[in-house]
């Protein structure tokens, strides 16, 4: 057997693995993880494996079949910036629920993998808007992303770049609040995938990785427009690298966000309101302008 029909199997029992652990069952989805060739995405091997103390290793071989197991690995490891983990990725993509034809605005791209995903979903009418602020990184994106004519790579701060109307956007970096400007940018039943998260959720090269901690200072949420309306609802607790965008975080929003992780309770949350003025009792977390209840 030659090596690209051997990876062809091993792409498909990847992508049967990493939805099995993310319990999605999407035929869709799945097709996509045993399309994309991960290792096009993660630079010249050996590759950088991320053990769960926070280290890396190297893969034992140039072999691309290394790459596929539901494992994070470095794409500049010396900051701590990775490929996801595709477990992960494979749950929130699900929860975006992306159709045929509709435009997804991919916000921390990194080096495109999972903009190729979602591009796979959006198929030829649809299209991926992929924002990447490091330089390095949004070069390496515009290469790995080179053959897929319907994503675009912007190099911009991902909560100030401009873009056409969004039917999804999907952020992948750890804010503080949500960006008014993804906010205004939904399409009507337009979907947000946001992980809000505090200081303390990711740690710093070379500290110890403390996956209670972690647990306990971030969370993704959903967030959807209804008309004037949004609906929210916690997904899982999660741990990102943080947003370097100056929009992203600031210290008087992450400090309201710690406080809410303090008193728990974001798997409750079921909307979001803007530019009312709602009782501090009755939110989860009050921001400038906006608050989720």
């Amino acid at each position: 057997m030659d090596q690209q029909s051997e990876l062809a199997i091993i792409r498909r029992a990847y992508a049967k693995q990493i939805l099995a652990a993310a319990g999605v069952a999407d035929a869709r989805i799945e097709q996509a993880f045993a399309t994309i060739p991960r290792e096009h995405f993660l630079g010249s091997a050996p590759w950088s494996m991320c053990r769960p103390l926070g280290n890396y290793i190297e893969t034992p071989s140039p072999d691309p079949a290394c790459v596929y197991v539901d494992q994070v690995f470095g794409l500049v490891p010396e900051i701590g910036i990775n490929n996801g983990q595709p477990s992960l990725h494979a749950l929130l993509i699900a929860a975006a629920r992306i159709q045929e034809g509709e435009h997804i605005v991919h916000v921390g791209a990194g080096t495109g993998y999972y903009s190729a995903i979602m591009a796979q979903l959006a198929g030829p009418d649809g299209r991926v808007t992929a924002i990447e602020c490091d330089s390095l990184l949004a070069r390496r994106a515009r290469e790995c992303l080179s053959g897929m004519p319907n994503v675009e790579v912007i190099e911009a701060d991902g909560t100030t770049a401009t873009h056409s109307v969004a039917d999804v956007i999907y952020v992948n970096a750890g804010v503080t609040h949500p960006a008014g400007g993804w906010l205004d940018a939904l399409s009507e039943q337009g979907r947000l995938i946001l992980p809000l998260t505090t200081d303390e959720n990711f740690p710093t090269p070379g500290s110890t990785f403390d996956s209670g901690m972690a647990l306990r200072s971030g969370a993704h949420l959903r967030i959807q427009r209804c008309g004037k309306a949004f609906n929210a609802r916690g997904l899982l607790p999660t741990a990102l690298l943080p947003a370097q965008g100056a929009g992203a975080r600031n210290r008087t929003a992450e400090a309201a966000l710690a406080a809410a992780f303090r008193k728990g309770g974001w798997h409750t949350v079921t909307r979001l309101v803007r530019n009312e003025d709602v009782p501090e009792n009755r939110c989860w977390l009050k921001g400038n302008g906006w608050c989720l209840i």
